[in-house]
C-alpha cells in the first residue's frame, strides 16, 4: 500500500480522534500524516497468504496475529503505522480502551512495492525500531526482481 504525504500537522491526539472518523487509513510520522491509497492485487494475495500461514503457525500459542487494520504506535517520536500483518506474543497492549492501536507487536510485516520500498525501509523501520517488543520485521517484495 502506497503513501503520500499532506501537509496536515496534527498533535498524537488530534491525529487519533481524526483517524478513528476517517473512511479511509492514514499513518503518523511525526506529526505529519501520510495517506495510504489502495493495494494491488499481488499486495494483497501476499498479505492475504503471509497473514493465513502466520495464523496456521500460531494456533496453540500465547500470540495472535493482525491484518493491515491494526495501528502500530512507536514512540518516543510518536509515529502511527498499519503493518501488512502484525503479530504480538503474551498480552496485546492497547493504547486506550478502542483496542485499535497495538503498543506491543512482536513481528511486523510489510510488503513493498516501487512506490513503498524507500519509506518501508526507512522512515518506517526508524520508527518500528523504536518499540521494544520488536523481535522481527519482515519485508516482502511483490515485485519479481529482474536478473
Amino acid at each position: 500500500m502506497a503513501a503520500i504525504a499532506v501537509q496536515t500537522h496534527l498533535t498524537p491526539e488530534e491525529y487519533l480522534a481524526w483517524e478513528r472518523k476517517a473512511p479511509f487509513k492514514n499513518e503518523y510520522l511525526s506529526g505529519q500524516i501520510l495517506a495510504m491509497y489502495g493495494a494491488s492485487r499481488a499486495h494483497n494475495l501476499i498479505t492475504g497468504n503471509t497473514f493465513n500461514g502466520l495464523y496456521n503457525q500460531l494456533v496453540n500459542r500465547d500470540c495472535e496475529a493482525y491484518t493491515g487494520k491494526m495501528r502500530i504506535k512507536a514512540n518516543p517520536i510518536t509515529s502511527y503505522f498499519y503493518p501488512d500483518v502484525a503479530v504480538v506474543c503474551d498480552e496485546p497492549r492497547f493504547e486506550d480502551d478502542v483496542f485499535d492501536t497495538l503498543l506491543n507487536p512482536t513481528v511486523v510485516v510489510e510488503v513493498l512495492s516501487l512506490s513503498t520500498a524507500a519509506y518501508d525501509k526507512g522512515e518506517k523501520f526508524e520508527s518500528y525500531k523504536q518499540i521494544a517488543s520488536l523481535q522481527e520485521y519482515i519485508l516482502v517484495s511483490q515485485d519479481e526482481s529482474k536478473r
